[in-house]
């Protein structure tokens, strides 16, 4: 829902993460900064903060308590790829920083588009969807309680996991995926296994289904998980949002970013109703990091969503404007040939950023 009008440039962080972050993070602010120029907006006020393996010996974390603090001062943020598994211990042990940051937001929604590029191979040409994935509980152990984690060992013999499933974070993700759909093509499916998981996923669509009353113009079906994975092999383009819960998002959304042609062209953004953090999907690619290789386009694309959802929020139709002339940029782009080698083209990455940011500014 829109709230009142901004009443100054976006204030938005920079968070270059590990690998292939500090090159695919400042790309896409090339190209925010030209799409935010081209549709009339003011410039974002851009406020970097350390984050990440790098800063570990500096500041005693890879997520510093100033990084987290001012954060909470913003109206979003870039959040580079981080590679938690290579920090040296303690670090590696703990919650790595998107699991800090999302926690510590309440970032609930984690939205994730699957959609193909013409001029690329994409196993399914015809893919445009997107996944609503509830971000804050489920299966999840780091997500399933206040303090301490819901998966544990009673005994040496013994392994439990728990699933967490409430009916305020159903709702509000509910109502995020069909607001989304109202947006696109007006088509909710929920993905469950209330076939076996009766209680905590059958909960899951039945409070779906309740949401869904509300969007009388909306279509509403469902699917159990395993079922899904089929459908959206054998017929994606029959389908416009899915909402489902956190670990079945989790793998759906990689599933749906493979079949558009590659994870490196998945974007995601985690929102609350205050702020949204853009991620791309992907991680961080220490084999190719510093080489200039990296494709930009989810890290890119991500940063389009995060204008999308501000120009929602703040009903600002030259966020939104920027946001949709980012899309078309990188399309107009990845048609004309020009792409990074996990695409089939020759561009590195500041090339592949330069090259849309021109487009852009060429409209």
């Amino acid at each position: 829902m829109a709230t009142t009008a901004h009443p100054e440039p976006y204030r938005l962080g920079i968070l270059l993460g590990d690998g292939i972050g500090p090159e695919i993070v400042p790309a896409t602010v090339q190209v925010m900064d030209a799409a935010l120029a081209a549709a009339g907006a003011k410039p974002a006020d851009w406020v970097p903060l350390p984050l990440g393996g790098a800063v570990i010996e500096t500041h005693g974390s890879a997520l510093p308590a100033e990084t987290l603090e001012t954060l909470g001062e913003l109206d979003g943020w870039l959040l580079g790829p981080h590679d938690s598994a290579a920090y040296p211990e303690p670090h590696r042990s703990q919650l790595n920083p998107s699991g800090a940051i999302r926690k510590h937001f309440d970032l609930f929604a984690n939205i994730r588009p699957a959609k193909a590029f013409e001029g690329t191979p994409a196993l399914l040409p015809g893919i445009d969807l997107v996944v609503v994935r509830e971000n804050t509980e489920g299966f999840y152990a780091d997500r399933s309680t206040y303090r301490g984690t819901g998966e544990f060992m009673p005994t040496p013999d013994v392994a439990i996991a728990m699933g967490i499933f409430t009916r305020p974070a159903i709702e509000r993700i509910a109502r995020t995926a069909f607001e989304l759909a109202m947006r696109r093509r007006k088509h909710v499916t929920v993905v469950h296994k209330a076939n076996v998981l009766r209680t905590s996923t059958g909960f899951f669509l039945d409070i779906c289904r309740e949401i869904g009353a509300q969007y009388p113009e909306v279509e509403l079906d469902d699917f159990h998980m395993d079922a899904m994975t089929v459908h959206l092999v054998r017929r994606a383009e029959a389908f416009d949002v899915l909402v489902t819960e956190n670990m079945f998002g989790d793998i759906l959304s990689d599933l749906t970013g493979e079949l558009a042609g590659s994870l490196g062209i998945a974007p995601s953004i985690n929102a609350s109703h205050e702020r949204a953090m853009a991620q791309a999907a992907h991680g961080s690619a220490p084999d190719i990091a510093g080489q200039n290789l990296a494709n930009p386009i989810a890290m890119i694309n991500s940063g389009a969503m995060l204008l999308d959802w501000l120009g929602t929020r703040y009903d600002d139709p030259r966020a939104q404007a920027a946001a949709v002339l980012i899309e078309k940029g990188l399309e107009a782009t990845v048609r004309s040939g020009v792409s990074t080698a996990d695409l089939g083209g020759t561009a590195g990455t500041s090339d592949f950023a330069a090259a849309v940011a021109a487009t852009i500014g060429a409209v």
